[in-house]
C-alpha cells in the first residue's frame, strides 16, 4: 500500500487459526540510518547522530491498535528473522521530524501581506488580526479540512510529530474551538490566547490579560498541554513581560507546560522569562544579548529557531553557530502560519540553519528531530531507538547530507507503518 507523499506499510502476523498477535516488519536496504541515539554501540557518534551504515529496523505492535514501535536497531547482516520484510534500495532513514512550532488552525488569506515586505514592509504583528477574522467566520467543516490538509502536507515531506498552536480565536469560544479542532490530530497543543491583544480590547488591555490568564484559560486547558505567550514588547500588538507573566504562571498553575515567543522583533524580556519559569522552549530568540545566551546556556529551556520567519520577513537570521557555541541547546520548527512563514517544509529548514544561521547539516537534522522532541519534553519521538516511536523519514538518496544539498526537491518522505 502506497500513499501519496510517504511510504505506507502495514503487516499482520497471525497465528495459524488467524488470532492476531501483533505486527511486525524487518525494514532493510537502509544505505544510512540516522538514529540520533548517542547510546547505540558501534554506531558513529560523530556530532550526536548515532549512524549505522547497511543497517536495519525491525518495527511493530504488540495488538492492533496498539503503537507501532521500534523493536530492533542494528546492521543489516545481523537483523533477526521476521516474517515479513521490505527493502528500501539503498536510500536513507532517519528520525521523522519533529515540528515543535505551528500555527495551523486558521482560515484566510495574507500573501498580499509578504509581497508587501518583500518591498520594505516591516513587520510588527499587526496581520494577525486579519487572520483571526477570518478564522472566526470559519465553520468547524472548513477549519478540520484546511487543519487536515496541512498536517497532510507536512507529512509528506517527513514530519511526524507537530505541535499546534491557537492564536488566532481570540476570544473565549473560539480559542476553545480551535484548541479542540487541533486536539483531535495531535496530543501537542498549545493554547495561544496571549498572541496579540484584540482589537475590541486595544483600549483595555489589562482586562484582555485577566480573560486569558482566568476565564479563557480554564476553557482552554482541558483541551492543551502547553500555554504560550507572544512576549514582544518592540509589537504594540503583542504583550510586555509583566503582562506575559501574568498568563504564563496562570497557565502553570493550571498545569500546562511554558513556552514563550521571545525576541523575535527586538531585545526584550521573552528569554530571561521563559529561563526564568523554566519553559521548555523560548521560540524566534532572533534578538539576544549577552546575559541571554548565557541564561540559556546555564538552563534546560531550549531555543527553538524559525528560519522560516526570517527567510519571509527578512529580518535578521538568528545567530545558531554562536548559541551552540554558547552551549545552548536549538531545535529548529517551521512557525508555520499565515502571515510571517507559510512553509511546512522541515527539509527547508534544514537547510536555511545550515546555509544562514551557521549550523552543520548533523547539527540540523538533530535540531529538527531529538532537539526538537526535547523542546516537547519528549523521549519516545526525534530517535530511532528501541522502545520509541517507529516514526520514520525515508531520504530518496544515500545519505541525509542531501536534504540540505538538494534544497527545495521533494526528497523526503514518511515511512508510516
Amino acid at each position: 500500500m502506497v500513499r501519496r507523499g510517504s511510504i505506507a506499510l502495514l503487516v499482520v502476523l497471525a497465528t495459524a487459526d488467524g488470532t492476531l498477535t501483533g505486527m511486525a516488519i524487518l525494514i532493510t536496504g537502509i544505505s544510512e540510518l540516522v538514529t540520533c541515539d548517542e547510546t547505540l554501540e558501534g554506531a558513529d557518534q560523530s556530532q550526536g547522530l548515532g549512524i549505522l551504515h547497511d543497517a536495519a529496523v525491525i518495527v511493530g505492535a504488540e495488538f492492533e491498535d496498539a503503537p507501532t514501535t521500534v523493536q530492533w536497531v542494528g546492521p543489516a547482516a545481523q537483523a533477526p528473522a521476521v516474517d515479513w520484510s521490505f527493502d528500501l534500495g539503498g536510500q536513507a532513514v532517519l528520525p521523522g521530524f519533529v515540528d515543535s512550532h505551528s500555527h495551523l488552525v486558521y482560515a484566510g488569506d495574507r500573501s498580499a501581506e509578504f509581497a508587501a515586505r518583500m518591498t520594505g514592509e516591516p513587520y510588527d504583528g499587526g496581520g494577525i488580526a486579519t487572520t483571526v477574522a477570518a478564522t472566526r467566520g470559519a465553520s468547524d467543516a472548513e477549519l478540520r479540512t484546511l487543519l487536515t490538509a496541512r498536517l497532510d502536507e507536512m507529512r509528506a515531506q517527513g514530519t511526524t510529530t507537530v505541535e499546534i498552536k491557537s492564536g488566532y480565536g481570540l476570544d473565549l469560544e473560539e480559542e476553545v474551538r480551535h484548541l479542540r479542532l487541533a486536539h483531535e490530530l495531535t496530543e501537542e497543543t498549545t493554547f495561544l490566547g496571549g498572541h496579540v491583544v484584540p482589537p475590541e480590547f486595544r483600549d483595555d488591555r489589562a482586562a484582555y490579560v485577566d480573560l486569558v490568564a482566568g476565564e479563557m484559560l480554564a476553557a482552554a486547558a482541558p483541551y492543551a498541554k502547553w500555554v504560550d505567550v507572544f512576549c514582544e514588547p518592540n509589537s504594540p500588538h503583542a504583550f510586555t513581560g509583566d503582562e506575559a507573566r501574568v498568563i504564563l504562571t496562570a497557565g502553570r498553575d493550571a498545569g500546562l507546560g511554558l513556552r514563550v515567543h521571545g525576541n523575535q522583533l527586538g531585545h526584550g524580556p521573552g528569554v530571561q522569562l521563559a529561563v526564568e519559569l523554566g519553559a521548555a522552549s523560548v521560540d524566534h530568540c532572533t534578538f539576544l544579548s549577552d546575559a541571554d545566551v548565557d541564561a540559556l546556556a546555564g538552563s534546560e529551556t531550549v531555543a527553538t529557531l524559525l528560519p522560516g520567519v526570517e527567510f519571509s520577513t527578512r529580518s535578521p537570521y538568528p545567530d545558531a553557530r554562536g548559541l551552540i557555541d554558547a552551549g545552548v541547546t536549538v531545535a529548529l520548527a517551521t512557525d508555520c502560519n499565515p502571515g510571517t512563514c507559510n512553509s511546512s517544509s522541515m527539509p527547508l529548514m534544514i537547510a536555511l540553519a545550515v546555509r544562514e544561521m551557521g549550523m552543520t547539516p548533523g547539527e540540523a537534522v538533530r535540531a529538527a528531530t531529538v532537539v526538537a522532541a526535547q523542546s516537547l519534553r519528549r523521549e519516545d519521538i526525534g530517535v530511532v531507538r528501541v522502545g520509541a516511536r517507529a516514526d520514520l523519514a525515508v531520504v530518496s538518496a544515500p545519505s541525509y547530507l542531501h536534504i540540505p544539498y538538494r534544497v527545495g526537491v521533494p526528497i523526503v518522505k514518511t515511512l508510516q507503518v
